[in-house]
């Protein structure tokens, strides 16, 4: 195995400059590893903890040596009496568009995680604001700082695969029936009349949607020609558990994405590249890289990631291009639209999924779901396509 894994040195931004103050919005589940990650960048001198927004503050064990940060539920009070530099949102995605124009009307720049919004209309309306108060915005796809894809999509203009024939993605994970009872809002398309759009699609497996598009070379919404989508779940929440989408790009390049969180055996999940004379396949959450060409032995890379938080910091301080801003998701948002508007998901019929004991609450898994899941990838062809049983003749399509 080669590896291209480098470290960018900013022990000059360290030394001579005041670590910029950072207040976190949403703090516990996911939150934490933001919390861990600003922790990190603390040590490194480049931000600081100054507030944490959370409905119950966190105890010393919780802070875990990280200091003894202003806390509030205020979201706005907090940024005005920290002034904030820097505000991360990690809070439910139905709160994203208005907690990001707060941080924005307080002059902060905003590291927002995904998916940005539940609509196309929440998006460009936080997109227009943060634009219009004249502050950064990072959404928190960490694929994307993964410098894989660059590299990907360097190979791909270069010919290394021939022509580029799609891209397909695979995520085959296990979560039990506590994960979906895990907040309020989960597994929901809709919470007191307001739009939610949880689902494998675009929450837990949304950077399976991401990277495919960005590798597909298509990233913002007039990338996009047309969407069919296939929603399923096998749990009983609303959303989907099990779905699968194709994206026909405005190049005419096929993506397909397939994900369930009901699999028989949790996998890494990937993207492969398809060309006419070999294949790249992408294991994101590894920046592991596998190139298969027609001619030539496999060759094997590991590459480094931008974390983006510090890509923010050196963006505000040193102008460095952002790595995710708002338009270059686009496209993820048209799926998430397409998500939305498409008819609610339908139930996987109980003979085709059965039950197993899991982590700390029984789970429900979908009967060869896995080879469904690979294979969609493979072939850049829908669940209906290949054949499964319990997915419908039918799909729904947007454009």
């Amino acid at each position: 195995m080669s590896s291209s894994r480098t470290t960018i040195d900013k022990e000059d931004m360290n030394t001579v400059r005041t670590p910029l103050p950072v207040v976190l919005a949403g703090a516990r589940g996911h939150g934490r590893s933001h919390l861990l990650n600003i922790r990190r960048l603390e040590e490194r001198g480049l931000v600081r903890l100054a507030g944490v927004c959370e409905l119950r503050p966190l105890d010393a064990a919780e802070l875990d040596g990280i200091g003894d940060p202003e806390q509030s539920a205020d979201f706005e009070a907090l940024l005005a009496s920290t002034g904030a530099r820097i505000a991360v949102l990690s809070t439910p995605i139905q709160t994203h568009t208005d907690m990001t124009l707060a941080a924005a009307r307080h002059g902060a720049h905003i590291l927002l995680e995904k998916p940005p919004a539940p609509s196309f209309a929440e998006f460009r309306r936080m997109a227009d604001g943060v634009a219009e108060a004249g502050v950064a915005c990072q959404i928190g796809f960490q694929s994307l700082g993964s410098h894989a894809v660059p590299a990907i999509r360097r190979m791909v203009e270069e010919g290394a695969i021939g022509e580029l024939l799609g891209v397909g993605a695979a995520g085959a994970w296990v979560r039990d029936e506590a994960y979906f009872r895990r907040a309020p809002w989960a597994g929901h398309r809709r919470l007191g009349g307001v739009d939610v759009v949880d689902g494998a699609l675009t929450n837990p497996l949304a950077h399976a949607v991401a990277t495919a598009l960005a590798l597909s070379g298509s990233t913002r919404s007039e990338d996009v020609e047309h969407i069919e989508t296939e929603l399923l779940h096998a749990n009983a929440i609303e959303s989907d558990d099990t779905s699968c989408v194709r994206v026909m790009t405005a190049a005419g390049t096929p993506v397909t994405v397939a994900a369930t969180l009901c699999a028989e055996k949790s996998s890494e999940p990937y993207v492969v590249v398809h060309g006419s004379q070999g294949r790249i396949t992408f294991w994101y959450r590894q920046d592991r890289v596998l190139v298969q060409r027609a001619g030539h032995g496999p060759v094997e890379t590991e590459y480094g990631r931008t974390d983006l938080l510090e890509n923010l910091v050196a963006h505000v301080t040193d102008g460095e291009p952002l790595r995710v801003p708002p338009a270059e998701t686009g496209a993820f948002m048209r799926v998430v639209e397409a998500v939305r508007t498409a008819p609610d998901p339908r139930e996987v019929p109980a003979g085709h999924w059965h039950a197993e004991a899991g982590e700390s609450a029984p789970r429900r898994v979908v009967d060869g779901v896995d080879a469904l899941v690979d294979a969609s990838a493979d072939e850049l062809r829908l669940f209906s396509e290949l054949g499964a049983a319990w997915a419908p003749s039918t799909r729904a399509g947007a454009r």
